[in-house]
């Protein structure tokens, strides 16, 4: 597995906050982006999840992440859908392929990478969607496993 660096560009997203389990993913993802398109923005290419904590660290019932898209356009937050601006950013980056519930050990690989190369973690795992698990079977699903960084001396 390769672990990159990477510069992410500013992007606009509408997205939907949860504490819970992970069981609402596949319906928020459904939800946000049923709403882009009702709103007829142009879908800019990032599906993601960013995940504020882990199910090694909390119960199930307590889990924080936010599920969303990123668009093109200018839209107000309007229900539990958020809209906001990411800046651009450095991130350290891996592909995963295969089931998304197998992505922790990815995850681990870019923390420790970053610990080994003098990277400091400046903000939440952030994985992002680049396929249709209804289009190809769990085994070729791809997904980017991103870390916000900064560079130490």
């Amino acid at each position: 597995m390769e672990v990159i660096e990477k510069r992410i560009e500013e992007a606009k997203v509408a997205y939907i906050p949860h504490s819970g389990t992970y069981d609402k993913i596949p319906e928020y993802i459904q939800e946000v982006g049923q709403w882009i398109m009702e709103k007829k923005l142009e879908m800019a290419g990032r599906v993601y999840g960013t995940y504020y904590n882990s199910p090694e660290d909390v119960a199930e019932e307590d889990l924080r992440y936010e599920i969303g898209f990123s668009f093109k356009g200018d839209a107000v937050a309007e229900g539990k859908i958020g809209i906001k601006e990411i800046p651009e950013h450095t991130v350290l980056s891996a592909i995963h392929k295969g089931p998304y519930t197998k992505v922790g050990p990815v995850i681990h690989a870019v923390v420790d990478y970053a610990v080994e190369n003098g990277y400091d973690i400046v903000g939440p795992v952030t994985e992002v969607y680049l396929n249709d698990p209804q289009e190809v079977p769990e085994s070729e699903l791809l997904t980017e496993v991103q870390f916000p960084v900064i560079k130490m001396k």
